[in-house]
């Protein structure tokens, strides 16, 4: 995305919010482990990689305010000078800039902890930032090999849209990876997630009709798959009642593709609209340049 952006000349701002991660295509312009590293948690505090990540985003983010009240009492101390990290280095960026935050992978952050929330609340709502913000969500195709694990993996992607509350792109990522193996017509129902693909997956099992019917809390249905089989329907029915989610194919190879991501971004956080009308001598002056260099 940064090359893109670099190659049609935009204004980006890059931010690593993911304590562990040590190797960059691009230097970051804000990184959190300039504050505070996974590393050092683990040392000092005696967690583990979860509970440390957890711990760091905390000392970051647990002064945003969720009701009037903060996330986490018990980290208050590091209020004010956590939020003056993100809020001196964004306060001074134009309209004109897009700012790309780098999240860590740990779906618990999305799904179930109130941390990575107040953090958006504190980006979204208070104070004088006023960000208007997108999550993306990856979801790396290889996923569609496993369909169980394909619909676990959307609806963590649901999960997240509902406790994050905001414009939401979900990406079926690596699309590379799976070209040539699947045909559009079997991709497009990954793409908007169809819960009778599990119906398909089980056609060839003989055995599939009698388990429908069978008690899943025996020995036997444990061991042979039925309960399994009955939990992954019961989930692909629940994001088929919902009717959220559906993703976008990112090949990160193709240039086209990635703009077209962009698009959706673009789109979602209102970036257009925000722009300055320009002259049309304007446009003629930048285009003369760009022919220059």
């Amino acid at each position: 995305m940064i090359q893109h952006l670099r190659l049609v000349k935009r204004s980006c701002f890059y931010i690593n919010l993911d304590p562990a991660a040590e190797d960059f295509a691009y230097e970051p312009d804000l990184d959190i482990k300039d504050l505070i590293s996974l590393e050092d948690v683990m040392e000092e505090v005696g967690l583990g990689p979860n509970g440390g990540l957890i711990y760091c985003f905390e000392y970051v983010a647990e002064t945003a305010y969720a009701s009037g009240r903060p996330v986490a009492d018990d980290c208050t101390r590091f209020l004010l000078e956590n939020l003056d990290f993100l809020s001196e280095a964004i306060e001074p960026l134009s309209e004109e800039y897009l700012i790309i935050i780098d999240m860590p992978g740990q779906i618990e952050l999305y799904t179930h902890i109130p941390v990575v929330p107040a953090l958006v609340q504190h980006l979204t709502r208070s104070g004088a930032l006023h960000v208007n913000l997108c999550a993306a969500y990856l979801l790396e195709s290889t996923f569609v090999i496993d369909r169980a694990k394909f619909f676990a993996g959307t609806l963590s992607a649901m999960s997240a849209m509902i406790m994050l509350e905001l414009p939401h792109v979900n990406i079926m990522s690596k699309m590379d990876l799976v070209k040539g193996s699947l045909r559009k017509k079997d991709l497009k129902r990954f793409i908007d997630p169809d819960s009778s693909l599990l119906d398909d997956e089980q056609s060839g099992n003989q055995a599939s009709a009698a388990r429908n019917e069978a008690d899943p809390t025996t020995t036997e249905e444990i061991m042979g798959g039925g309960s399994f089989n009955k939990l992954n329907k019961a989930v692909a029915r629940l994001i088929d009642d919902f009717s959220m989610v559906s993703f976008l194919q990112l090949n990160v190879q193709d240039e086209d593709s990635v703009g077209a991501i962009l698009s959706y971004i673009d789109d979602a956080i209102q970036y257009h609209e925000a722009q300055e009308p320009r002259e049309p001598n304007d446009e003629i002056q930048d285009w003369e340049d760009t022919a220059m260099t």
